[in-house]
């Protein structure tokens, strides 16, 4: 995790490898149906109706993760500004109580070849955040990525 000083601009890297090729990885990250399967962090949960990708350049996704027994509720929306299928994917974090904040996060997702068929995910999130905001940040990202490498350790077949 990193923070650039000097700025306002500071960021959280997190790097994992999943076993699974990058197409597999790359449908779990921009399928609704599947993503949904592994962006939250208990008690929350993400319902499939609540998450909606466009995935090209200039496309809309949205996911609002949902605490059932609270009914807590966490919105997120952004831009797709990169889509390289099935390599990097560059998207937004923007204030989904107003879309006119100039302050949105910039995550970059980049999806390479590791040894036996294995993805490497490097995750990069960047923005405008206080820089305590982004440990927390990569703590959570850590949670998500152990979700998908369990979603993705069920099979091809959760994929389609």
């Amino acid at each position: 995790m990193s923070a650039q000083t000097g700025t306002t601009v500071h960021s959280v890297t997190v790097t994992r490898t999943v076993e699974a090729p990058p197409d597999a990885v790359w449908r779990a990250w921009t399928i609704p149906e599947c993503f949904a399967r592994w962006f939250f962090t208990p008690p929350f949960e993400t319902p499939v109706e609540t998450v909606a990708m466009d995935v090209r350049p200039g496309g809309e996704w949205r996911a609002t993760q949902v605490n059932e027994a609270d009914g807590a509720r966490l919105p997120f929306v952004g831009h797709y500004r990169e889509v390289a299928e099935p390599g990097r994917l560059v998207m937004t974090f923007e204030n989904p109580e107003d879309l006119s904040d100039p302050n949105v996060e910039i995550v970059t997702v980049t999806f390479s070849d590791a040894d036996d068929g294995a993805t490497k995910l490097t995750l990069r999130q960047e923005g405008h955040l206080p820089p305590e905001q982004y440990e927390l940040l990569g703590e959570g990202y850590s949670r998500f990525f152990d979700n998908l490498a369990r979603y993705l350790a069920e099979g091809e077949r959760n994929l389609a």
